[in-house]
């Protein structure tokens, strides 16, 4: 057989396939242009934040797996569609060995398309995308354009890889084969599915322990160690409940004979059975991307949106000072070198509190606070801070006073619903809970359990403090003292044209530095590390959001392809048992519409389930903002349903092309 025959029935094979591989090759350029682009933004020298640059080695490697499980499920896909063609072929005379050269031909043109495609658009789009990079990121960094060879490399290696691993399954599935299977390869599964119990039991299980997990779990940083589970538990029941769940309330309805001989019933559920047994998988796939889509766009959105909430919550008041070092002399040092490199950088200070006050972290259960080293390998971790009276009265302009044993108690995120409390072994009686603290922003919802506690002198807080037990940690000396001792803090808000110049603020804070045992953070000299971490997040939400619906629109494609397919031949069969055009078309529209939009339902469902959980964990990362995120969560599934409904009714044209 001459050399060129392959390559023109290669190109015959591609032209007389377009429908369904043009769609495949369009999908892998952008999977190599979008690739390209974020190796090179990783590898680029003029990125200097090390926080988003691990973020994007992370996010690559998503993609490289995505890539990886995408392309081939597609592939199987349009390899399952040709089947028997490639069965004709063999029929035909054409041996195994010559059908694999002319695969491989396929395969070359196909790879070669798709990486020289995508790297061309991946170099062309490539500093736009670093544009909207320091767009979102508000940076002033400027970025020389340069096409990265590393990146190249790397995007050549992952996708020759892939598409030779892709050539070897074709290969496989052609080599163990007989002429007579591949012809019918693509019609295969005809026979009505089993029923799978056990399967379907557990589903329901795997996904009801999800959901009660995402419902139920109540403190941030539980919720942190048990996210990943319910994740897991979700997918597990989401696939055997598409795959045998289904099936089995199909026949469930089948065998009520009251429902299921009804006029349009029989039909449809004979006609759903097929399709979720020959489905189930796919529709899987899309209520798996969507809900990825949906979490990942909303919780990204939210989190920028919402940056100032989140600086303010983790920022109470625009610039604090403390000193480690509690002396009279240390404390007018300070306020004296504040005083001075104020007035020299004039910056206007207000509303300003200082306090001396111990900090320690502690576990609670009930009314008891244990401050132990297993403390911090618990759940129900909180945060004391610990104020003499004195300090308290001078900074809220009050007159307390307490008794031996007795404290005031403030909890910015709840009511202490107990008249005692006790620390360690040393017991106190609750004289009053404080309704309003200047120290903290009322109602503030925080990662661990908050309280101010007001004790009657400092005696009482150092006596407290000294309980710390590190016997078996690895602390060094001067972090145990430091711990075990008070600490001077002072707080406040700037007014002025200078409030918001981070550039000064940070001259103010090298001239607070000089202090000993003294640090300064602010808003405004954080808010780039903030921007370079969430804006970050964002843009790697976004662009992997739009890598999983891209995805989620070529599965939606090819299930409308089989599905023409399949109907094509139901279509027939249905007239000639003597059912109207017009019966036919109903039924058969009302199955495509349950089948499409069940994983659209299902993701927003998990969407709603996952809501409570998906707060806590915006906790961790300080947003708090319960309505902006709820607000992100509901525009995103509006407008990703609109979307999918625009995806389908598009699809669905070829899908009627095929059966009319």
């Amino acid at each position: 057989m001459a050399r060129n025959i392959y390559a023109k029935l290669a190109v015959t094979n591609l032209k007389n396939n377009r429908k369904t591989y043009m769609p495949y090759i369009l999908t892998s350029m952008l999977m190599v242009m979008m690739f390209y682009m974020f190796d090179a933004l990783t590898k680029s020298k003029d990125l200097r934040m090390e926080t988003l640059r691990l973020c994007l080695q992370y996010a690559t490697g998503v993609m490289v797996i995505f890539s990886v499980i995408f392309l081939f499920y597609t592939n199987s896909f349009l390899m399952k569609q040709r089947k028997n063609e490639i069965g004709v072929y063999n029929v035909l005379g054409m041996g195994k060995r010559h059908i694999a050269k002319m695969m491989a031909v396929e395969t070359v043109i196909i790879a070669g398309v798709s990486m020289i495609g995508g790297l061309i658009l991946g170099i062309i789009f490539g500093k736009m995308m670093y544009l909207i990079l320091l767009k979102i990121l508000h940076s002033g960094v400027e970025m020389k354009f340069a096409v990265s060879m590393a990146a190249i490399k790397d995007c050549l290696v992952l996708f020759l890889i892939i598409f030779m691993l892709t050539f070897i399954y074709n290969l496989l599935q052609v080599q163990l084969a007989n002429p007579m299977e591949l012809l019918r390869g693509s019609s295969q599964g005809e026979k009505e599915p089993k029923t799978r119990w056990l399967l379907a039991l557990v589903g329901v299980l795997a996904l009801g322990s999800g959901y009660y997990i995402a419902l139920t779990t109540k403190e941030p940083l539980k919720a942190l160690l048990t996210f990943f589970l319910a994740v897991v538990l979700v997918i597990i029941g989401t696939y055997a409940l598409f795959t045998a769940g289904s099936i089995a309330l199909l026949k469930i309805l089948k065998k009520n004979k009251k429902y299921y001989y009804r006029q349009g019933h029989f039909t449809t559920i004979s006609g759903m059975i097929y399709r979720m047994k020959q489905n189930a998988v796919g529709l899987a796939n899309i209520c798996i991307l969507s809900t990825m889509v949906l979490v990942m766009i909303s919780t990204t959105t939210s989190l920028y949106a919402g940056m100032e909430d989140v600086l303010h919550t983790r920022f109470p008041k625009a610039v604090a000072v403390t000193n480690y070092q509690t002396s009279r002399e240390s404390r007018n040092q300070l306020q004296e070198a504040l005083e001075k490199e104020c007035d020299r950088l004039h910056l206007q200070r207000q509303s300003q509190i200082s306090y001396r006050c111990g900090q320690l972290m502690a576990s609670q259960k009930d009314e008891q606070f244990e401050i132990n080293a297993d403390a911090y390998n618990s759940s129900k971790i909180c945060y004391l801070t610990l104020l003499p009276l004195e300090d308290y009265n001078h900074m809220e302009g009050k007159t307390e006073t307490l008794n031996e044993n007795e404290i005031l108690l403030y909890c910015p995120d709840g009511k202490y619903n107990y008249y005692d409390l006790k620390i360690a072994k040393e017991n106190f009686h609750v004289k009053k809970q404080i309704r309003k603290l200047k120290a903290e922003v009322e109602k503030t919802q925080s990662v661990y359990g908050n309280y101010y506690i007001v004790f009657k002198n400092t005696d009482a807080i150092l006596k407290i403090l000294q309980m710390q037990n590190y016997s078996g940690q690895n602390v060094p000396e001067a972090f145990k003292k430091n711990q075990q001792m008070l600490r001077y803090y002072t707080a406040f808000d700037l007014n002025g044209k200078n409030a918001e110049n981070a550039k000064i603020l940070g001259k103010l804070q090298k001239g607070l530095n000089k202090v000993p045992y003294t640090e300064m953070e602010s808003r405004e000299t954080s808010r780039e590390s903030f921007y370079g971490l969430y804006g970050g997040l964002f843009f790697i939400g976004i662009y992997l959001g739009i890598l999983f619906l891209i995805a989620t629109v070529l599965i939606i494609y090819y299930k409308q392809i089989s599905e023409g397919f399949e109907d094509r031949k139901r279509f027939q069969i249905m007239q000639n048992v003597g059912m109207s055009k017009r019966e036919v078309r109903r039924s058969i529209r009302s199955q495509i519409l349950s089948v499409f939009f069940l994983p659209l339902f299902m993701a927003i469902l998990h969407v709603i389930v996952a809501f409570p959980i998906m707060v806590k964990l915006l906790r961790v990362l300080n947003l708090s903002n319960r309505a902006l995120f709820a607000g992100c969560t509901v525009t995103t599934i509006g407008v990703f349903a609109v979307f999918y409904a625009i995806v389908y009714s598009l699809t669905a044209k070829e899908y009627y092309r095929i059966v009319n």
